[in-house]
Formats: structure tokens, sequence, C-alpha cells
């Protein structure tokens, strides 16, 4: 039997055993209620009434509070002697590397199909939105993470549940936050390694075989997709035995090269339509009000948008407090203000950024997936930026496996901290979780488990009822530690101006 037909069996047996556990969860986690004609999924509802909340009861501090955000990560505010891994700009690359990716690419050519070019602002506000859940989420990720022996971090919800809830409520609260952190762990550690891992690897391989002579060239190939992923999970595993420290120096250099990367592909097609940029914008405002797509109506055309947002950047999943754990700070809530930037990187700028590039250059397979044909989002995105670089077919194909092997590395280490919180963080332990995570690595150039990863698409949203829950209930211990961050603020600014001779102190980058 040969390697293909192997893995087309194993496809299908494995699809069809799982299949209706998927059928029955997704139908669970996304279930809709019918609004102006069209469906809402609560879930997507429930992402974005928090972001409402939080907005509301932090005051817009995402707006307020921009500025400080950015001069934060720029280590003006470091402390030394701080407990933790990695500096302000190293957490947030680690963490935006885990939602910067094919979504950017591929899922927002869908968003602008299924709810017209108007879903583009509804996605941009939904990342606003996300940017005071994130902060929330993110500060109690730091305040209650636990720092071992040795001086690495652990934190997340799993973390952040229990202690807070004990915290505020006692014995109960502990009782609910154990709960909460245990079911928190088995949807972090099972998306990690469908959703994060294999799911990345068969993408970007797929792209990879498709600009490299398809089924006919060598990467097409059962040994080019075999070599792929021993490639892929070699690197993966290096990269994972050094801990948060080793992903955070790789991403602190390849996130910020990938989005370069993809940013300046982006603009070269705008500029080279400058004259169409004034019409795309008023497309997009329009559309948002007076929608032309697929699902139709300004609801649609809203729902399409959130849903994408909230994929996309992943506010209020509890995912990425994992990653802003490990920072260097006796502030939990100056990481807070760091990581309201990941949404607006990931869903504001880069988000809003594919959606103009496909606008103005307005693609034939574009307005075939408006008319309702299917055709992928990554083919939509590559035709917009093939209308002015006929190339870039393959700049698109290397920007795919950047942003697929930084994800596969956040979530190998986000799935290693479930793990550990599920089964101890022994060497032996944490040495069979690396090893899961490598064959899944392999797995994913040779087998696509969609079902599975149906399944690990509910499990991840699923993740965001547990942690939201917390979030609401925690949300007056993330008031005290912001107060607390301002008034150290405050205080630094005041001894500069007594002595201006001095240098603002302790800065550590």
């Amino acid at each position: 039997m040969s390697l293909e037909s192997m893995t087309e069996t194993v496809d299908a047996k494995v699809s069809a055993f799982f299949e209706p556990v998927a059928t029955w969860l997704t139908d669970v986690v996304f279930y809709t209620v019918p609004v102006a004609g069209t469906d809402l999924p609560l879930i997507v509802a429930w992402l974005v009434i928090a972001g409402l909340v939080f907005t509301a009861w932090f005051g817009l501090l995402q707006v307020r509070k921009f500025k400080l955000a950015l001069d934060v990560v720029r280590g003006k505010y470091d402390e030394k002697g701080a407990a933790g891994e990695v500096n302000h700009f190293q957490a947030l690359t680690a963490a935006v590397s885990g939602t910067v990716g094919l979504g950017n690419i591929a899922g927002v050519a869908v968003a602008v199909s299924i709810g017209g070019p108007g879903a583009t602002f509804w996605m941009i506000l939904c990342g606003l939105l996300g940017m005071a859940t994130k902060f929330v989420e993110v500060t109690l990720g730091v305040k209650y993470r636990e720092v071992h022996a040795d001086g690495t971090v652990s934190g997340g919800p799993m973390h952040y549940l229990p202690k807070g809830l004990a915290d505020r409520f006692g014995a109960r609260g502990a009782t609910l936050g154990k709960v909460l952190a245990g079911l928190a762990s088995v949807m972090i550690l099972f998306f990690g390694l469908f959703g994060g891992n294999l799911l990345q690897v068969n993408q970007s391989y797929e792209q990879l075989a498709a600009v490299t002579g398809g089924e006919d060239g060598f990467v097409g190939s059962s040994a080019g997709a075999i070599l792929f992923g021993l490639l892929i999970a070699a690197l993966t595993g290096l990269v994972l035995l050094g801990g948060i420290r080793s992903i955070a120096s790789v991403t602190s250099r390849l996130v910020p090269a990938m989005a370069g990367l993809y940013i300046v592909a982006c603009l070269v097609v705008i500029l080279v339509n400058i004259s169409a940029l004034p019409s795309a914008v008023a497309t997009i405002i329009e559309g948002a009000f007076n929608p032309e797509g697929v699902a139709g109506g300004i609801i649609g055309a809203l729902i399409v948008g959130f849903r994408r947002a909230a994929f996309s950047n992943e506010a209020g999943l509890g995912s990425a407090p994992i990653a802003h754990s490990a920072v260097k700070t006796k502030h939990p809530a100056s990481e807070g203000l760091v990581a309201l930037l990941e949404p607006f990187i990931d869903t504001v700028v880069i988000c809003t950024m594919t959606a103009l590039t496909i606008v103005i250059a307005n693609p034939a397979s574009w307005a075939e997936a408006r008319a309702g044909e299917d055709i992928g989002g990554v083919t939509i995105t590559s035709d917009a930026f093939e209308t002015v670089l006929p190339w870039f077919p393959y700049v698109l194909t290397v920007a795919v496996l950047l942003f697929a092997f930084s994800t596969v590395l956040t979530w190998g280490y986000y799935g290693l901290k479930a793990w550990s919180y599920l089964f101890g963080r022994s060497r032996a332990s944490e040495t069979v979780y690396k090893a899961i995570y490598a064959v899944f690595a392999v797995t994913g150039s040779l087998l696509t488990l969609s079902t599975l990863i149906d399944m690990a698409d509910a499990a991840l949203f699923l993740l965001s009822v547990f942690n939201i829950i917390g979030l609401y209930l925690l949300a007056p211990v993330v008031k005290r530690e912001l107060n607390a961050f301002l008034e150290s603020v405050r205080e630094r600014k005041s001894a500069v101006d007594e002595e201006p001779g001095e240098k603002t102190p302790a800065s550590v980058g």
C-alpha cells in the first residue's frame, strides 16, 4: 500500500470515528440564533459583550493608555530585579506569534467574501473591543503566575482561575476555580496539538507544495511531505527545549520580520493603486451599513466581521496570558497594557491591510467568492497580490511558512504549560509532551484530520466560556492592579521632574 493511500485511509477512519463528536461539539459551541435574517453564533456574542463590558469598566483604557502601553514595550518602565524570563517586547512578540497567522491571510479574505467589504469595519471594531479583554486576562495572568525555583514561570487561566477565585471567594471560589482551570487546560492542550500544530503544518505544506510544482514536484511527493514534517518537527523541538526564553528569542526576530514583509507587500499593492484607496475606504464604510455580501444585511456583515476578529486575535480565550506571564515585571497591569497592543497589531493593522489589499485589487476570484463560489481564502489573497506582483505567490509562501512556524512554536509552549498543569512538571513528563508535539508536526504534512481540527476550533472557543466567567469575577482585582501601576508611573515621573539631571531609573530594555 502506498503512503498516499495509507494516509487517505487513516484520514477517513479518523473522520468517521470522530465526526459525530465533532458535529455535536461544533453545534453546541457555535450554537446560533436568528437575528435580522441571519444567524448569530452565541459564542461570538459572548466574546463581543465581554469586550464591551471591559471597555466600559476601564473607561476606554485601550485609547486613553495606548501611548503608555507603547512606552512600557519600549522598556521605559522596566524594573531591576523583577521576576520573570523575558522583557515586555519579547513577551508581546511571543504572544502575537500565536495569533498572527493564516487567519490574517486567508480568514480575512473569507470575511470580505461572505460579509462583503463592510465586514472589515466590524472586524476593526471587534479588534478594538478585544484590546480591553486582553488587558484584563493578561493582568490576571501575571498577577497569579507561579515562579518556580529554577526561575521559570507558569501562568495562564489554569493558574489565575483557581488562585484568583480562591482569593476573592474562599473555599467555594477555589473549587470553582479548580474545575474551570482543569477544563481550560484540556481545551488548550487539545487545540495546541491539532489547531496550533497539525493545522499550521498542514496548511503551510500545502502552500509550499502548490508553488513548487504541486503533486508533480518533489515537495508534493510522499518523500517531500515527510522531509518537510521532519524539518518542522526538528526546528520546533530545538526551540521548545529552550523554553520561553528560546521561543521569545526566535519570535522577537521572526514576528517583526514576517509582519513587516507582509505589510510592505500590502503597501505596494495599495500604493500602485493609490487612486483607488479613497473609493476602497468608502466602500468598506458604506458596506458596513449597506452590505452586499453572501451573508446579506448589516447584521450579517457585523457577525462575519466580529467572528473573524475573534478567531484572529483570541481576546478572551485565555491563551495569550500564558506567554505574557513570563514577563519581567513587578506590576501585573504593566504587561496587561502591553497585551492590549496585541489585538491592535493582529486585527486593526494586519487584518485591515489584507482587507484593503483585496478590496483595492478586486481580483476575479474575490468576485466569484462573493457570488457564492467556493474559493479558498489564500487563493483570493494571493490573487490580489498577483495583480501587482506576479511573483508574489512565492513571497506569500514565505510569509505563510513564517506565520505557521511561529504559531507552532507558541502553541507548543501553551500546550506544554497545560500539560504540566495536568500531569506535572517533571522532566520525564515534559519530554513525553515534546515528543508527542513533534510527532504531530510530522503528521501535519501527511494528514489533514479535518474532523479533529473542527473539534479543536470548538474546544478553543469553549475555553472562552470558562475563561471569561473568571474575568468577570476578578475584574475588581485588575482595577486595583491598574491603579497601583499608574501610581508607580506617577511616582517615577515625579522623581524625574524633581531631579532633572538623573536618568529614568532601572531601564533594562
